[in-house]
């Protein structure tokens, strides 16, 4: 297959482009750069095709589309700062990439008659209670500026397209990118404690295991609205935190605080990230490892 891969010099994105090349897919990386950027990291997709494109830019999507003719689209692009797309003056150019961006790949998608895979997030719901969000539940109450952003291009997919996979995941971390595991190691090498909350309950990601999914899915014609993360049980980011220094052998004092003690975040967060996985099974595609797995992965890949 031909995929094209919107943000591949991102997190996400370029674990995507290297499970690509494992499998023999056709991989075309895009992105805002003007080329693949230097970092080594970058060389797991060496001599894959990349395209610079503006997502915003309806006529540039036009462009890289007609060169390209996917078979398939895996939209990795978006803004995820989340606390600075409460800052007023950003806010109109985080809808401008998230959902306008987003119609745009959605309607090209339409037009070269091609699958598209969009990438959202569990800040799409309103975090409340304990039950784990369900798949196909859309009745969405974002609490922040990138959740709702973030499910109006989810509506923008679902609205233009037939052939369309959503895909909600949490806590993400990869190789290519700012994220809590190197986050926290750094916090843990140079300060005697952490404070870290515990009462934001959802599982953690890695970009790894979610690229293999992605491509599993889009080599398939089962299209839906689905939830991803990896197994292992429901955790806070304390309990996260705990593990990495743990896992990387640290001694630093773990601090649980709640969420109003640590008052550092301009964006509202849920307190209720749990992400039914179950329709993942369902449909015949295997289950992402056991977080705790997935953490002890990531960091022999780091020391590589």
């Amino acid at each position: 297959m031909r995929i094209l891969v919107t943000g591949a010099g991102g997190q996400l994105g370029y674990d995507v482009m290297r499970e690509l090349r494992i499998r023999g897919h056709e991989g075309i990386g895009t992105g805002a750069a003007e080329f693949w950027s230097g970092s080594s990291n970058h060389g797991g997709i060496a001599g894959m095709r990349y395209a610079c494109l503006d997502i915003t830019d309806k006529a540039a999507v036009e462009k890289v589309f007609s060169a390209a003719e996917p078979d398939a689209v895996i939209h990795c692009a978006a803004w995820t700062a989340v606390d600075l797309a409460e800052v007023p003056e950003n806010r109109a150019e985080v809808r401008r990439i998230n959902a306008d961006g987003t119609r745009n790949i959605a309607e090209a998608c339409r037009q070269y008659d091609c699958k598209m895979l969009y990438l959202s997030t569990d800040y799409v719901f309103d975090g409340q209670g304990e039950e784990p969000w369900k798949p196909d539940c859309t009745a969405c109450s974002p609490l922040n500026v990138y959740g709702q952003t973030k499910l109006e291009g989810e509506m923008a997919v679902a609205r233009t397209l037939e052939k369309y996979y959503i895909v909600r995941t949490s806590w993400a971390f990869g190789m290519n990118g700012k994220n809590f595991v190197n986050t926290m190691i750094h916090a843990g090498k140079n300060r005697s404690e952490v404070r870290v909350v515990n009462d934001q309950i959802g599982t953690p990601t890695y970009c790894v295991d979610l690229a293999r999914l992605l491509t599993d899915l889009c080599e398939t014609e089962k299209y839906g609205y689905y939830h991803a993360a990896n197994e292992g049980g429901y955790i806070s980011w304390y309990d996260f935190c705990v593990e990495i220094y743990r896992q990387c052998g640290l001694k630093t004092s773990v601090i649980p605080v709640s969420t109003a003690e640590y008052g550092l975040n301009k964006a509202a967060r849920p307190f209720n990230s749990r992400l039914d996985t179950s329709k993942l099974s369902e449909n015949g595609f295997a289950l992402l490892p056991d977080w705790k797995n997935a953490l002890c992965r990531y960091l022999s890949e780091q020391l590589r």
